[in-house]
């Protein structure tokens, strides 16, 4: 099986079941000369382009219908509304979607402290889930802050809530390799 087996499956699906069937569509913007610009900014002004829609948000942003909405010195917070396209098999959002979004701000809380033309990437990540995210759930909340910046590496933490509740549904650790 390859991988655009389960999208021949839903396309066969949708000639005999219209009636279940949904379509999405997505636009986004070649990610590589937003990279490209961001190179040149310190990571704070790299964020606030994207929050202030100067710089277009990545792919993954459109893809799970995320986005960044506040960003200061060590910390990031991101809002997603999950959706059906990413229930897992058993009719829950998949785990992925809630450690995407953690991931995203707990590396974007790091991308803050860093000066122009470093970078980061996410070393470890854990996640512990801690209710279930479902059809009636609403938008969610990533809240993320650096715990120790060093020279090499950055550790941070982040809980993901329902924006409606604030309820916890899951929280994270992870640590940060920073690239010069």
């Amino acid at each position: 099986m390859n991988a655009a087996a389960a999208v021949d499956s839903a396309l066969e699906f949708a000639e005999r079941a219209p009636e279940a069937t949904r379509t999405r569509v997505l636009t986004w913007q070649d990610p590589l000369p937003s990279a490209a610009a961001g190179a040149q900014l310190s990571g704070i002004d790299y964020m606030l382009a994207i929050l202030d829609g100067e710089i277009p948000p990545p792919p993954i942003a459109v893809t799970l219908r995320m986005a960044v909405v506040d960003v200061g010195d060590g910390q990031a917070t991101f809002e997603g509304e999950p959706g059906e396209e990413h229930f897992n098999p058993i009719g829950v959002v998949h785990g992925g979607y809630a450690a995407t979004l953690l991931d995203s701000a707990m590396g974007c809380a790091v991308h803050t402290t860093l000066p122009a033309g470093v970078g980061y990437t996410t070393q470890t990540l854990e996640t512990k889930f801690v209710r279930p995210i479902g059809r009636d759930s609403g938008p969610v909340r990533a809240e993320a802050r650096v715990v120790h910046r060093g020279r090499r590496q950055a550790t941070t933490e982040g809980r993901l809530i329902a924006a409606e509740t604030g309820k916890l549904l899951a929280h994270g650790t992870g640590t940060c390799l920073i690239l010069d």
